[in-house]
């Protein structure tokens, strides 16, 4: 209860309050109140589009910032399992600080800062004043690599993205970046991808004409695709109608597209790309884009 108190941060569980009781029925009883999170299903993870399974990367890589440089000192979680995080609205949040330490690991040589995992190990520096350098954080980083970033960060994401993604992967896998470059680089990541930046580098071949229908909706013919925002049909999110209309170009079946008014946490548009056009019902908050026949 006290570092939930002490760690306050938008990854950190929100602790609303808590009460002491001490009565007959109930003695020495301390209750905490904190904020309602969903479990870390990483089954269903997987199986989320790569922009909310990049939201959750983003989010363990400000945690572990904020852990590295807290007012505490640098706090390290022993339990790291997926298990002690809940997802609140798409963000990440550790919600279990039993395991948390702040003391770094007393050392006479290097010898003495062996960082063991069941995969490999690292042997971190001792530094001049008898502590390991860093073991803190290094423990932190490698376990957000094995448990989250392997699993979650390249899959199905924007190919243009790939190498960027591939080398945070790869240096938290190695351990050659410490929770700033880690971080620094996620947010790179979130900038070339919320600006449309990264389409500057996909190469568009010649475009199909699309007939432009505001204010309707196509509200049948649909399709499925992976991964969709939703189950019974193809929703993906686009960052403008140029690229709503490569995806349109990219599968096989699309004939049309109906963008929303809806946005996902980056701001991009919500779009249904659908087999046709038969029929076409009017609706304000929508706009409909079909393949201009011939």
């Amino acid at each position: 209860m006290v570092l939930l108190e002490r760690l306050r941060h938008p990854n950190v569980l929100q602790l609303y309050g808590y009460c002491y009781q001490d009565s007959e029925d109930i003695p020495d009883t301390l209750t905490t109140i904190t904020e309602l999170g969903a479990p870390v299903e990483m089954i269903q993870l997987l199986q989320t589009s790569w922009e909310d399974r990049f939201r959750i990367c983003l989010s363990l890589g400000r945690l572990l910032h904020h852990l590295a440089h807290s007012p505490l000192g640098s706090v390290t979680l022993l339990d790291f399992r997926p298990r002690q995080f809940v997802l609140v609205d798409g963000e990440l949040k550790v919600t279990d600080l039993d395991d948390a330490r702040v003391e770094e690991t007393p050392c006479a040589s290097s010898a003495d800062c062996i960082l063991e995992f069941p995969a490999r190990n690292f042997t971190l520096p001792c530094s001049a004043q008898g502590w390991c350098e860093g073991m803190n954080e290094k423990r932190n980083l490698y376990n957000a690599y094995r448990f989250f970033f392997t699993y979650l960060l390249p899959h199905s994401a924007p190919p243009s993205l790939r190498p960027l993604l591939d080398s945070i992967v790869n240096a938290t896998g190695e351990l050659t970046w410490g929770v700033d470059e880690t971080l620094a680089q996620l947010e790179k990541v979130l900038h070339l991808y919320r600006s449309g930046q990264y389409l500057q580098n996909s190469t568009v071949g010649s475009r199909a004409e699309y007939q432009h229908l505001p204010e309707s909706t196509i509200p049948q013919e649909d399709y499925r695709c992976w991964p969709s925002y939703h189950h019974g049909s193809c929703l993906l999110s686009v960052f403008n109608v140029a690229e709503a209309v490569d995806v349109c170009e990219s599968h096989a079946q699309c004939q049309a597209f109906v963008v929303t008014n809806q946005t996902t946490w980056t701001g991009r548009q919500l779009v249904f790309f659908k087999t046709g056009w038969s029929q076409v019902v009017p609706d304000p908050n929508k706009t409909t884009y079909v393949r201009a026949s011939g």
